[in-house]
Formats: structure tokens, C-alpha cells, sequence
């Protein structure tokens, strides 16, 4: 499928991309998708996606399996699905459409069997009492009843834009009861040893909170630096 030079204009199937080592997929794996933001920049991630999975402690981890369609159209999601190895996360990009659902019970059945981490989708899904089952981490932008086409166009691990977010194929996606977030390949190593300081620092401020003593100059110096008298 690799041979996109043959394929009809506005369908296209790139190789999956291996892009994040095992160690690094492990040592995210419990990354609170908020410490990996505030670590960013607090101004990255998707917006406006609902976790259908009904299991705020599901945390989604793995690489990227891109996919672009029509809105309302699912074909190329299919031919992901047959794709994806063990661990992935198809990412979506519907336009953000709504009319029609891109993914349903049936493809959560497949994607189960296939060991797929999840979806990540910039549209609309249906069948939600499966989805509510868990095995499986969803997040979309809504749900209807209404089924989807099956006949293209469609491009799948190409950039894609979804839900705010850039997604380039192979790039780690992280999911949690907070959303859903991104990591460029290129960053994740970096980002490790970050994610960890921040951490660190958020137990040491938890642990004065409990104990009553809060620290007040972690404020002030904030004000001094604004030019506030304290």
C-alpha cells in the first residue's frame, strides 16, 4: 500500500511509522496528560473531545496511526484498522463533522481484537453503551446515531489536524480523564525528564497544601516581578 504514486487523487495509505522506542512508551504510561501540557506550555492539546469510555483511570499511551477522511465517510478508517499493531491510537481528523458517526460498536469489536490503545476522533461516534463497556479508550467530538458512507476519498498517516491538536503519524498520544494531548516523536525523549521534574514539584507542593503550609512567596515573587508592592 505503500505506492501512493498509483493510487487515484485524494486517496493515499503510507506505511505505519515507528518513531517512539518501547522504553520511552513505557516510562509514559501514567503521565498525567496535564503534567505532559504544563510541560509544553500549557497552550498545546485538543480541544472539545468527550471520553466515551466511561473510565476516568483509562490512560492512553502509544503512537500515532493517522488517518484523514471525508466527513462522514469511514473507508479509510477500515483499511487503519487493518493496519494497526497492538498499542496503537488511530487519530481522526472528521472536520469535526457531526452528521454522521465515523465509528461504531463494530469497529470497537475489531480494534479490541486487534489490541489497539484507542481513538482519538475529530467527529462523531455511535453505539455508546459499547463504548461504555471500557476495554478500549474513545474520545470524539460527539456521537449520533447516524451512520457513515464507505466511500472515500481518504488519506491515512499523513499530518492530520484534530481537534486543535497537530498529529504527525508515529507521534505519542496521550489520553485521561483531563483529554487528550500529542507529543511530536522529536520532543518525547526531552519531554521525559520534564514531565518527571514537574512531578516532583507538584508532590512537594501537595504535601506542604496537606500539612497546612501553604507557601506564600511561591505567590509573592510572582507579584514582585509583576512590580507589586509585597
Amino acid at each position: 500500500m505503500s505506492n501512493t504514486a498509483a493510487w487515484p487523487p485524494g486517496y493515499a495509505v503510507h506505511p505505519r511509522v515507528e518513531s517512539v522506542d518501547l522504553e520511552l512508551l513505557a516510562a509514559f504510561r501514567g503521565v498525567p496528560v496535564a503534567h505532559a501540557s504544563d510541560s509544553l506550555g500549557r497552550s498545546v492539546g485538543a480541544l472539545g473531545l468527550t471520553a466515551y469510555h466511561a473510565d476516568l483511570k483509562l490512560h492512553l499511551c502509544g503512537p500515532a496511526l493517522t488517518v484523514r477522511v471525508r466527513p462522514g465517510d469511514n473507508l479509510m478508517i477500515h483499511v487503519a484498522l487493518q493496519m494497526a499493531q497492538p498499542g496503537d491510537v488511530i487519530v481522526i481528523d472528521g472536520a469535526g463533522d457531526l452528521t454522521q458517526a465515523l465509528i461504531g460498536g463494530l469497529m470497537r469489536t475489531t480494534a479490541i481484537a486487534r489490541g489497539i490503545a484507542g481513538f482519538v476522533v475529530d467527529g462523531a461516534v455511535r453505539d455508546l453503551a459499547e463504548w461504555a463497556e471500557g476495554g478500549i479508550a474513545v474520545y470524539a467530538r460527539g456521537h449520533t446515531h447516524r451512520g457513515p458512507s464507505k466511500d472515500g476519498p481518504g488519506e491515512v498517516n499523513v499530518p492530520v489536524a484534530c481537534a486543535g491538536m497537530s498529529v504527525a503519524p508515529g507521534d505519542l498520544v496521550l489520553g485521561d480523564a483531563d483529554g487528550v494531548l500529542a507529543v511530536p516523536a522529536s520532543q518525547v525523549a526531552t519531554l521525559l525528564p520534564l514531565v518527571r521534574a514537574h512531578a516532583a514539584r507538584e508532590d512537594k507542593i501537595r504535601a506542604g497544601n496537606k500539612a497546612g503550609a501553604p507557601d506564600p512567596e511561591r505567590f509573592n515573587a510572582l507579584l514582585r516581578q509583576k512590580g507589586c508592592p509585597v
